[in-house]
């Protein structure tokens, strides 16, 4: 499972014009589910999402998580993350899980996300959303949680 994690001072998504999740200071997280992924690797995805330090202490260095400073989680699905570019000009999706899979897997991550932190928005599984972002840094970090082998 695939996370790309970007720290933000505000983030949101809308779905035909309808705002399906809206965060302030914290984390955008686009999510890609591969294909083996389980609930294991959503949890361990998890726990990294929760517990990276990618915001700043009093000194300025990223030694703060999300956990330390309650800031907002927006977790929006994106299949697209799990696409192979290594050969000519267009993707390939093959390693990418099948639809359904990815819908389950990204609404146990969501579940899970919600027991363990107090601010957690969604975008829309499937949907062709709008994601509006103010990127605090640029701070941008890709976490995998991988099968193991």
């Amino acid at each position: 499972m695939i996370g790309l994690l970007q720290r933000v001072a505000r983030a949101r998504v809308t779905v035909d014009d309808r705002e399906t999740g809206t965060i302030g200071p914290g984390l955008l997280v686009l999510v890609g589910v591969e294909k083996g992924d389980g609930r294991e690797q959503a949890g361990r995805l998890l726990e990294k999402l929760l517990g990276y330090r990618v915001f700043p202490d009093p000194e300025g260095r990223m030694n703060r998580s999300l956990r330390d400073t309650g800031g907002g989680l927006l977790l929006v699905s994106q299949f697209t993350l799990a696409a192979d570019t290594g050969k000519g000009t267009r993707a390939s999706f093959s390693s990418a899980a099948e639809p359904e899979t990815g819908r389950l897997l990204f609404e146990h991550l969501v579940d899970l996300a919600r027991q363990h932190h107090p601010r957690v928005a969604t975008g829309e599984f499937g949907a062709h959303m709008r994601v509006e972002l103010v990127n605090d840094g640029p701070v941008t970090f890709w976490l995998r949680a991988a099968p193991r082998p």
